[in-house]
């Protein structure tokens, strides 16, 4: 298994219930996949700079060791995901 560490931003025009299930769902992928999570962490900040007209957002941090299969599963699900604005997944090499 290998080490990775997603960070993805959610919409702030969305409840705070839909903001955790949503958390909740990507973590189930990266659980019933085999994989273990080690950190997660959930904050809402402003962004940079616009982003699909929102300004704000929930971003949430996971670090977690997983199969690549695991990582493509998560990556399609992000994509088609209308609660995510921006994702990025990444091997954690620390």
């Amino acid at each position: 298994m290998r080490k990775y560490e997603v960070m993805y931003i959610i919409r702030p025009d969305i409840e705070q219930e839909a903001v955790q299930a949503a958390v909740d769902k990507f973590q189930g992928i990266i659980s019933n996949g085999g994989g273990e999570i080690t950190n997660h962490d959930v904050t809402k900040r402003c962004l940079a700079y616009e982003i699909k007209k929102f300004r704000d957002g929930s971003f949430v941090l996971v670090n977690f060791t997983a199969e690549p299969a695991v990582v493509t599963e998560l990556e399609r699900i992000m994509k088609i995901s209308d609660e995510v604005i921006r994702y990025l997944i990444t091997n954690d090499v620390a």
